[in-house]
């Protein structure tokens, strides 16, 4: 280990890029502390007694690292840039023009990131009226002014923090090391932790003994999810040789978890949808029925049966939906036979692109049913013992999020130590 870091410190382009990402990540923790101008103190802290911020807002809370908690200008996080990178990715099967542009290359890649900079400012401007109409709806009052125009303020500093946020991560990737995207979520669930430690140890002996046993389960989880993220069904490939002799073998890895985190992204979205609607339905008195029906089976404070049962079914249907619009078959098939590769025993064409599909959905019902069940441990911690939604350390969707990101990140490591070597010896 000790041997590793000196390398890492010896690699001068690798230690200036640590050293900026680790810059950078104290900007954005720090960030996330300031508290949006003109707020009623007194009423965020009422706001954070009385424990509103662990309903549907919790899955927000969780990824921000204490913004939402702080109700600090980088409230929403990255959650418009998020949104606006999956309806971007999502649109290019739908509309030919993006699809086009996406199989450009660099030039394509590059203008189709400046419009989910400029989609992620829409939305970042449009979700920032929401979130501050539930957080204010968690005090007794107006944390915020809420009156036009007055609300344009607070939008804006709202906005403008998810903007910088969004920057300090393209940061990260163009001048750090690993995605800052994904640093930046990753750091806001880690710097999380403490809180609900301190929290945890301080509310005594009743909770003690399930939230240790969720420790134990959530570690087991840490290494399945680790073998989980690595897994992938290796396709043979024979490449025709040229000149005398056999073909070049090689293979086409196709990846258990081929969705990545956007099943539960989506379907985080879909389940919490009832519980904020039921928010906005409670001063109405004629829906107090449907709130109720909410508040009792669709409460992700106190998740039931139907609950956790549409959330998995919700995790495994993403799973297909999202893998059936990024990965393409017909594509992989046509760029193997143009190659001069084949499957050996499937013909090339046709018949090579509905063998990819049908080990494509083959894996994707494990790798649906294995993202299903680790979004719903923690639910049923909170459902069957005396832990609250608040006092989980980590949730599911964390989980994976901090295995993949600490994964790429020592790829990326490693990679960069290689070629400072391959410079030394040139």
């Amino acid at each position: 280990m000790l041997q590793y870091l000196r390398q890492l410190w010896q690699s001068n382009d690798l230690r200036r890029r640590i050293l900026f990402t680790l810059f950078i990540l104290i900007v954005f923790r720090a960030v996330s502390h300031i508290t949006i101008p003109g707020a009623d103190r007194a009423l965020l802290q009422q706001f954070l007694a009385n424990g509103s911020a662990s309903g549907p807002l919790g899955i927000f809370a969780a990824l921000t690292g204490g913004a939402v908690q702080n109700f600090s200008i980088a409230l929403l996080g990255l959650s418009p840039y998020i949104n606006a990178s999956i309806i971007l990715q999502l649109c290019t099967v739908i509309f030919p023009r993006l699809e086009a542009l996406s199989k450009e290359g660099v030039q394509g890649q590059q203008k189709i990131n400046t419009y989910t900079r400029w989609m992620s400012i829409v939305l970042a401007f449009m979700q920032s009226y929401g979130f501050l109409i539930l957080l204010n709806q968690g005090g007794s009052g107006n944390i915020v002014p809420m009156t036009f125009p007055h609300v344009l303020l607070p939008m804006l500093y709202v906005s403008v923090g998810c903007v910088f946020v969004m920057w300090l991560g393209e940061l990260i990737t163009e001048k750090g090391i690993g995605n800052g995207i994904s640093l930046l979520i990753f750091t806001g669930i880690v710097a999380g932790m403490p809180r609900t430690l301190s929290t945890m140890f301080a509310s005594g002996q009743d909770k003690i003994s399930a939230f240790y046993l969720f420790v134990i389960v959530s570690l087991a989880m840490l290494v399945a999810v680790v073998l989980f993220t690595d897994a992938h069904r290796a396709i043979p490939i024979t490449y025709a040789n040229q000149g005398a002799g056999r073909g070049v073998k090689a293979n086409i890895p196709i990846r258990l978890n081929q969705a990545g985190m956007v099943p539960i992204i989506f379907a985080i979205s879909l389940i919490t949808f009832p519980g904020i609607i039921a928010q906005f339905l409670q001063t109405a008195p004629r829906f107090a029925g449907v709130v109720s029906f909410i508040q009792l089976n669709l409460n992700s404070q106190t998740p039931s049966i139907l609950y956790m049962s549409l959330y998995f079914l919700l995790v495994i249907a993403f799973t297909y939906f999202y893998v059936s619009v990024t990965f393409k078959p017909d594509d992989l098939a046509e760029s193997i036979q143009k190659r001069g590769g084949f499957i050996p025993g499937v013909r090339p064409g046709r018949e090579t692109a509905k063998m990819l599909e049908k080990i494509s959905n083959r894996l994707n019902l494990w790798g649906g049913v294995f993202l299903g069940i680790v979004a719903i441990v923690p639910l049923i911690f909170t459902r069957y013992s005396t832990l609250a939604s608040q006092d989980l350390i980590i949730s599911g969707s964390g989980l994976i999020i901090i295995v993949g990101v600490v994964l790429e990140l020592i790829r990326q490591v490693n990679a960069q130590l290689l070629v400072h070597d391959y410079e030394k010896l040139v």
